[in-house]
């Protein structure tokens, strides 16, 4: 389980979070991110902005055995989204979901909860600024099989 969250965490920071380059869409107007390492192989894609939803897959020799689906929406012109990748690439192994449980730089504040474990968990994000909640997600998910 150890290599699997090391692998999350570094396709995360890889991905979405880092900038990374998306690839040939495989649905109209979504975006599709992804990265692999030798067996490995995981997936990003997602549909909208303002309001979104998407799904992150983990697949081992091609078959798939982790998910996370999430669904969110920008509440307020305040938001920025350099903040929110900010906060993403400080997942840790922890929770290995989302962002951090808090992190804060300048007026904003990511804050996070997860109920479960890597298994089966839900869980949801926010992003504050001056105290105003400016951003919102909700995700769950765990092992397929």
């Amino acid at each position: 389980m150890e290599e699997t969250i090391r692998f999350l965490l570094k396709a995360k920071k890889a991905t979405y979070a880092g900038k990374g380059p998306e690839l040939l869409s495989s649905r109209p107007k979504a975006h599709d991110l992804e990265y692999v390492e030798k067996d490995l192989r995981y997936m990003d894609t997602y549909l909208g902005g303002e309001k979104f939803l998407g799904e992150e897959v983990l697949w081992r020799k091609n078959i798939p055995f982790w998910a996370m689906n999430y669904c969110g929406r920008v509440i307020s012109e305040e938001f920025n989204g350099n903040f929110l990748k900010e906060a993403l690439l400080n997942v840790n192994a922890d929770m290995p979901f989302r962002g951090p449980s808090e992190y804060k730089s300048d007026n904003f504040t990511y804050k996070c909860k997860v109920d479960g474990s890597f298994e089966w968990f839900m869980g949801s994000e926010q992003i504050f600024y001056n105290e105003e909640m400016v951003y919102e997600c909700m995700f769950h998910g765990g092992i397929v099989k």
